[in-house]
């Protein structure tokens, strides 16, 4: 009776049971036969795995350079420009930021890796390995970015290999001549260099020379026009130090001029031009000769003071000083031109006032033109009187200076009362005269100006 009931519960659960053995076969087929599974385990993606037991960190004294005691480490550098931010005159520095970029050989962080993956590391790990000890010479301040996390980042390969990035600001000093501002080109440098290692124990250089640096194509600035990026490597000398290896990132900038020609040359050049107005105005006019003068002179002042207020005080003279004072010269000389023609004026009156009171009285004449062509008294002909004019009224005060100096010469008793008229007539001025060549001469003086700066400063 048992061995039939045994049989039956057998044969009853063969068909399970095969389905059981059936699917765990297709279980451990499709996982240990599928691509992804035939892959060989890497030691560098397992979780199961630290990465300071891997790299073995506590096993080497990381405080020591590499190959400590032999030859100097080669650490070879790459910078890409991200943002070339301010240049300024006044402080004579620029601002910039870059990925800086260090590659160099550690082999006490070499591992093993199947498929020769690198490990990539945020910041925390960078301080406990040996890195590069860089700085930037001559700058003012610095900061390496960190914002979300600090934007370092350590790649270690199996062979050792280290590549060490980070995003730095930096602002550092150039050294500008401002000679020929605003038509000038500056070259500013950055230069990195080891603050504690010697060209005995490092040997900074250009990864890939000149190839090393690259630049975004987006970088603009308002004031400059960025000609060119270059590279160069020298060597820096401490008297307490020794030798050290220092790369050199050369940029050269050249101003833009069309903001400075709106806002200093032109109006510069217009008020010189506004001050030529005033030698077409009569000389009588006073409240509008005066105050024309006053004012371009002001406005000359107040532009000189802009310019300056954004300059650093150096002790040269720059290209726009020149320019600027020069228009400045020019118009101040029309308000002294003014003053000579109104002074000659004022003289010239004044002597012809003291004439006409050394001569005799002419109550007893019945008119003044037969006086003035009395040829005994004048010396004219009855055919000059058309030439002499009205002794009254004269067309114009020159006339009648030279009418008055003629009778006066030619009466023996009015020449020993009036001895010096002659010499009022040797010194006689046409004021006149002065205002028509100004019209030319100060043009003309101010285009010769122009012809020789820009062809200089260009």
């Amino acid at each position: 009776t048992f061995s039939l009931f045994h049989d039956q519960y057998y044969y009853r659960y063969i068909p399970i049971i095969k389905q059981v053995i059936l699917h765990i076969h297709l279980f451990f087929c499709t996982f240990f036969y599928s691509p992804i599974y035939k892959r060989s385990p890497d030691m560098t993606k397992s979780p199961m795995t630290k990465s300071e037991q891997l790299l073995r960190i506590d096993d080497h004294d990381f405080t020591m350079r590499p190959a400590f005691g032999g030859p100097p480490i080669p650490v070879g550098v790459d910078v890409q420009v991200e943002s070339l931010d301010t240049i300024s005159e006044v402080d004579m520095d620029f601002t910039m930021t870059l990925y800086l970029r260090h590659y160099w050989k550690d082999e006490r962080l070499s591992f093993q890796s199947t498929n020769n993956q690198s490990m990539t590391f945020d910041s925390r790990l960078v301080k406990k390995i040996w890195v590069p000890d860089m700085f930037f010479v001559h700058s003012k301040r610095s900061f390496i970015h960190d914002t979300t996390t600090d934007n370092v980042m350590l790649r270690v390969y199996p062979d050792g290999n280290v590549l060490y990035s980070l995003r730095v600001t930096v602002t550092a000093m150039c050294n500008m001549d401002l000679s020929r501002f605003p038509l000038d080109t500056q070259t500013c440098s950055l230069e990195i260099e080891s603050y504690a290692y010697t060209d005995d124990d490092l040997m900074l250089y250009w990864k890939k020379g000149n190839e090393s640096l690259n630049t975004d194509d987006r970088i603009s600035l308002s004031q400059f026009l960025i000609q060119k990026f270059h590279t160069t490597t020298k060597l820096a000398f401490y008297s307490s130090t020794g030798w050290y290896n220092r790369l050199y990132i050369h940029f050269t900038l050249r101003r833009h001029i069309f903001f400075f020609l709106l806002q200093t040359y032109f109006p510069a050049t217009l008020m010189v031009m506004l001050s030529w107005v005033s030698f077409w105005i009569d000389r009588r006019a006073v409240p509008a000769r005066v105050p024309l003068g006053i004012t371009t002179v002001l406005t000359m002042s107040t532009i000189i003071t802009g310019v300056n207020a954004s300059m650093p005080r150096v002790s040269y003279i720059k290209a726009v000083d020149i320019y600027l004072w020069v228009s400045f010269v020019f118009v101040f000389l029309s308000v002294i031109e003014y003053a000579a023609v109104n002074y000659l004026s004022t003289v010239q009156e004044r002597k012809e006032r003291k004439l006409r009171e050394r001569l005799p009285c002419t109550c007893g004449i019945g008119d003044p033109d037969e006086m003035m062509i009395d040829p005994q008294i004048t010396g004219y002909g009855s055919m000059d009187i058309n030439t002499t004019g009205n002794y009254g009224m004269p067309e114009n005060g020159g006339r009648q200076e030279r009418i008055l100096a003629q009778v006066s010469l030619n009466d023996p008793q009015m020449t020993r009362q009036v001895k010096p008229s002659r010499g009022y007539v040797n010194i006689w001025i046409d004021t006149h005269a002065i205002d028509k060549y100004s019209r030319v001469v100060f043009p003309g003086a101010y285009i010769l100006f122009n012809i020789i700066y820009w062809s200089i400063y260009s």
